[in-house]
């Protein structure tokens, strides 16, 4: 199994224990839990905290205020069709997998920008701006 460090979304948790994450390339990937579970229900605070304090990669998040932290559900995307010039899908699909989501980003940014407020989830319909009239000739 590859361990290399990356960035990954989680996508499920299922009651056996595994899990379904979404690697940066945009795959799926079903894994088992590595935890022994059983054996962590069984410490008590101080230890767990001991634990964490002995970690190394726990050093960087000690100082973090996590009662702040929500857990944030993305909403379900909505499959449209939708017709692109073909150099502007190019440009997207040239990153490599993920161009929906980018596409997805980009025209968020875009709704942000024209509206006077962020929308405020990412499932939160916003209002299109109103076209401005034409002028000149």
């Amino acid at each position: 199994m590859d361990h290399r460090e990356q960035i990954v979304r989680l996508v499920s948790l299922l009651p056996d224990g595994e899990y379904i994450i979404e690697l940066p390339d945009g795959r799926l990937e079903k894994r088992k839990s590595e935890t022994d579970w059983d054996r962590v229900s069984k410490m008590t605070d101080a230890e767990i905290a001991a634990l964490m304090a002995d970690d190394p990669d726990w050093q960087e998040a000690q100082s973090i205020d996590w009662s702040k932290a929500e857990v944030v559900v993305p909403a379900n995307k909505v499959p449209i069709s939708i017709r692109l010039d073909p150099d502007v899908l190019d440009f997207f699909k040239a990153a490599g997998p993920g161009y929906q989501k980018r596409i997805n980003a980009v025209l968020r940014a875009y709704m942000r920008a024209q509206t006077s407020k962020p929308a405020r989830s990412a499932g939160t319909p916003a209002r299109a701006p109103k076209p401005k009239p034409k002028t000149g000739t």
